[in-house]
């Protein structure tokens, strides 16, 4: 009798951090890699939308968006200081092991959206999710049509990836747009919430074979939601992610369970149709 001896799902891969970069008040991102290369090599195989759950010894477990794209060398995490596990790990220095163990979810299916328009809409750290389908469409920039990216935060020091940014805003072959709510001395562009931009002159936003993704703040996405609908978006190509507390991240322990909806399993990413029936109070 052949008697298999099944890889513990719970278990986490040993991680080594490289090193750390300041992003935005309390927030950073940390590059790190599997001690073991063979570790290393699955894990890239992760899509964009995914998550992975990080643990800090001795103090604990949390889910994390994984922002950078499968066509990037390094991996990363860019992580807000919110509580004791994610202050744990912003006291972590580089050389320092951690544990790593996915990647988890459905992702964005970006060969699905092949041929079409692409529409990204972010406010504050939501563009953290979706840095890795921005990254991933522009490294395969003849695939797609249209490809718009409007940001928006508060003030500008709460811009997400600044250095990004710039590259973004200089580039060619797509358009990038930011604004921020209250300017500061040095700010020369746009002010005003993310969804003005959609009214700002020169922009057209495409309806037609156009897929939305949208994330940011419950405000910012409800307004920006609406903003889209009525220019005739359908509710099937708006998509976003979910943001629920994934204990187990495959779908055992009920800990995200929105109605009939594993947020870790079936999610994180959702059309807004989806959404809307499920219930989920954005």
């Amino acid at each position: 009798m052949n008697q298999s001896n099944p890889e513990n799902i719970y278990l986490p891969k040993l991680a080594v951090l490289d090193r750390v970069v300041d992003e935005i008040d309390e927030v950073k991102t940390f590059f790190w890699h599997f001690k073991e290369e063979a570790d290393q090599a699955a894990f890239r195989r992760f899509r964009p939308g995914q998550f992975a759950q990080v643990s800090i010894f001795g103090a604990g477990e949390f889910p994390a968006s994984l922002p950078p794209s499968p066509t990037e060398e390094e991996t990363f995490f860019t992580i807000r200081k919110v509580g004791s596990v994610t202050d744990a790990l912003h006291r972590l220095r580089p050389g320092q092991e951690f544990g790593v163990r996915g990647p988890y979810g459905n992702g964005f299916p970006m060969e699905q959206y092949h041929g079409r328009n692409l529409v990204f809409v972010a406010g504050g750290i939501g563009l953290i999710p979706l840095r890795s389908c921005i990254v991933y469409a522009l490294a395969n920039r003849d695939k797609f049509g249209k490809i718009q990216i409007f940001y928006g935060a508060r003030v500008p020091k709460d811009l997400m990836y600044q250095p990004l940014l710039r590259e973004w805003e200089k580039a060619g072959g797509f358009e990038c747009y930011l604004t921020v709510d209250r300017p500061d001395a040095d700010w020369k562009g746009h002010v005003g919430v993310v969804g003005s931009l959609f009214k700002k002159s020169g922009v057209q936003v495409p309806v037609a074979n156009t897929t939305a993704f949208v994330c940011g703040p419950p405000v910012m996405f409800r307004f920006v939601i609406k903003d889209l609908l009525a220019m005739g978006l359908p509710e099937t190509d708006i998509v976003s992610t979910l943001e629920r507390y994934m204990k187990c991240g495959v779908g055992k322990c009920g800990h995200c369970c929105i109605g009939v909806a594993y947020v870790c399993v079936d999610g994180p990413v959702f059309t807004f149709q989806q959404i809307r029936k499920l219930g989920e109070d954005i």
